[in-house]
Order: C-alpha cells, then structure tokens, then sequence
C-alpha cells in the first residue's frame, strides 16, 4: 500500500508526482531550478511516500548482519548504510537504507513495500531478542543534501514525525521536487528496486557490490550466487547510464524494452532531464553488449555510459567511465 497524499503538496507550485510517487511533489514549479539548488547542497526534498522499518532489541545488528548482504554487526551509531534482502537463488527481493542510534535499526525502502519486508522479517525471528515494526504511518523520510556523508553513497536522509512534516519543511526550505531528486540519483548511478531493476537482478549486475553488499562476512541467504559471480567475474546484465537522443519531446516509458539492431538486449528504468546532461535513464542491459553500441528504446537513441563493468569480478579490475 502506498501513502496518501503529502501535505508538502499544499505548497505553493506543487505539482504531485507520477505511479508510485504519485503522493509527493515532483516539482514546486521549476526542477531544473531546483536540480541547482540541490547541487549547490541547499533545500531538501520530500520522500514521505516511502515505507518505513524500525528493528529494536540487543540481538538487532547481530541478526540483521546474519539475513542481509551488509556487515552490521559492528555498525557505529549515526553510520548509514545499504544493505539487501536476497532470495536464495540471490535475487534481490528488498533494498534497506538506514541507520542505528544505539538502541535501533531504522530503514526507508521503496513505497508499499515496508509491510512485506516486515511479515518477512517477522518469520526470521526465532529465539532472537528482536523486535519488527512498521512505521510508514509514523515516519516520514527526507532528504537534505547539506546532511550526505562523504563517502556515503546513500546518507542525507532523516526521519521526521508526520504530524511535523509541516514545520519541517518551513524550516529546511526550499522545497526541491522528486523530479530535481531523481535527475541527481540516476546521473550518480544509484538504481531503485523494482524500478531499475526485476525480479532476476543480482547485486552484481546493479552497481550494489560494495556499496550495499560486504564480500569479505559470514553466510546469509543467497550468498552463494553472489560469490560466485563475484569470483568468476562477467554478470549476465550490467546497469549502464543512457544519454538519450534529445530530440524527443518525451522519456522512454519504465520497462520499455532496449533493441540493438532490433533485437532486445535489456530494458530501461527510470529517467528524467538533468539540467547539464540532458535526457538520461538507467538501463539493464545484457554483459555481452558492446559498450560503444547505440541503443533504442520507445523510438528513442541512446548512448551507454558505464557504470558496471561488463567484466567485473576478482579476476579483473574495472575502469568505470
């Protein structure tokens, strides 16, 4: 289930967003505007849409570090991290993002998706001091750019009450649309589950190795696929950055399928018009692929530009960009 309607959408200028983002502005009436504004570490923006997760108890960081791709055991309070729920075929089923305050674990993932995460977590308990909440109706996720950590790919979010969602926002102004988000989140790489990625996607082919999976910790489930792509190098699909012909008044459709010489080869997954790029989208595109090759998808050329090595693996290493 997706959240209702933000308040945030009462602002002058708001304009709500598309799909599963329908609840939250995607602009207050000039995203390359406020793609700037973001860029230039000012404003925030509004993602009070997504599920909320809280994991207390003193066997939390222990038992989430056993389930999910990341080293949690040792995670320092205030550190954020990524880490995964996998099946065991290693597919990616969940994508957590969060943080610890020394008493709990407290994650955002994609909107509708915290009640099976929870139902999922919940069967995982055993005998463990742990204790599953979801939060969506409590929490709201932002994101201030003033707050990113250097050298972590996914802080700069916080946790605000709803009810001073409000207050928040007449406090850390200006507000910045999810379209003006979304431009700066696809142009650095970083994908969306579910969005950028199906229901076959492994860590390795999404740029998530490092960033949201640890290579070097104990077993979890679907461990197996990821060390073995990991040692033997060469994913099926890599994620790329598309550069879109901007002659097209329009972005490709999500999921629109991507041909090279007619013949598909991936699909592509979100996009959006960043102020200095242009047109861009992320794709999920076969390893075998040339990377020099143009690409079209819904009547639209693209370019590739890399972001996971086709070769990537123990036994190479990548030259990105």
């Amino acid at each position: 289930m997706t959240r209702s309607r933000s308040p945030l959408l009462d602002l002058p200028g708001a304009v709500s967003g598309d799909g599963v983002d329908a609840p939250v502005a995607a602009h207050y009436g000039s995203f390359y505007g406020e793609q700037r504004t973001l860029e230039a570490g000012d404003g925030f923006v509004d993602l009070s849409h997504r599920g909320v997760v809280r994991i207390t108890g003193p066997d939390r960081l222990g038992w989430l570090h056993s389930l999910t791709s990341q080293h949690l055991e040792r995670l320092e309070p205030g550190v954020w991290t990524a880490t995964l729920v996998l099946s065991p075929q290693g597919h990616v089923e969940h994508a957590l993002y969060g943080v610890d305050d020394g008493e709990s674990f407290t994650a955002h993932v994609e909107p509708g998706e915290a009640p099976a995460l929870v139902e999922w977590l919940d069967r995982m308990r055993f005998m463990m001091r742990v204790e599953v909440a979801d939060l969506t109706e409590e929490l709201a996720v932002t994101w201030r750019p003033a707050a990113r950590t250097s050298g972590a790919p996914y802080s700069g979010h916080s946790f605000v009450p709803r009810d001073e969602l409000t207050a928040y926002a007449a406090a850390a102004g200006p507000a910045c649309g999810l379209y003006a988000y979304e431009a700066l989140r696809i142009a650095r790489g970083e994908p969306r589950l579910g969005l950028d990625t199906d229901h076959r996607t492994i860590p390795n082919e999404a740029g998530w190795i490092g960033n949201a999976v640890h290579l070097d910790k104990g077993c979890y489930r679907g461990q197996e696929t990821v060390a073995r792509v990991h040692t033997l190098g060469r994913p099926p699909r890599r994620l790329t950055l598309l550069h879109l012909d901007g002659s097209a008044d329009r972005l490709p459709a999500q999921g629109s399928d991507l041909l090279l010489a007619g013949r598909t080869v991936g699909f592509v997954g979100t996009s959006a018009r960043h102020h200095e790029l242009g047109p861009i989208a992320l794709g999920m595109v076969k390893r075998n692929v040339p990377l020099d090759a143009e690409l079209d998808t819904d009547d639209i050329r693209a370019s590739q530009e890399v972001l996971v090595d086709p070769e990537v693996g123990l036994h190479v290493r990548p030259q990105l960009r």
